[in-house]
């Protein structure tokens, strides 16, 4: 075989080799890694869409004036939103659906009356 053949061949053979090698597959998982099922998934985003909210504090209504409620795919169960009203004050919880928009409305009783209020997907609460 002439150099300059052999020069060729070797370059075709080396490129090809190097355009597989760039070729991976995706990596396999970790081994003994939890899967989502193990590990619950991961937990609903619950921060609220306000600076100045203070969880707890449902005295001053900051969660019922403060917050803007936000439309989309709501997760929480209604189990969920009834524990979450009823550790930020709410009593009383009744008529608690949830609309076309994914926000949970209902009425309760808020630092001694009686209100309506909205729950987005995000856990913000609103007094309406």
């Amino acid at each position: 075989m002439r150099p300059t053949m052999m020069l060729a061949a070797s370059a075709l053979v080396l490129s090809t080799g190097l355009a597989f090698a760039q070729t991976n597959a995706a990596p396999a998982p970790a081994r003994n890694a939890p899967s989502s099922a193990q590990s619950n998934g991961q937990p609903a985003v619950t921060h609220p869409n306000t600076s100045d909210m203070k969880p707890g504090d449902m005295k001053t209504g900051a969660i019922a004036t403060n917050a803007k409620l936000e439309e989309g795919s709501n997760s929480f169960t209604e189990g969920q939103v009834r524990s979450r009203l009823e550790g930020a004050g709410f009593k009383s919880i009744s008529d608690l659906k949830k609309d076309d928009k994914g926000i949970w409305r209902g009425k309760a009783e808020h630092a001694g009356k009686q209100v309506q209020f909205g729950f987005d997907f995000k856990g913000n609460v609103a007094i309406q």
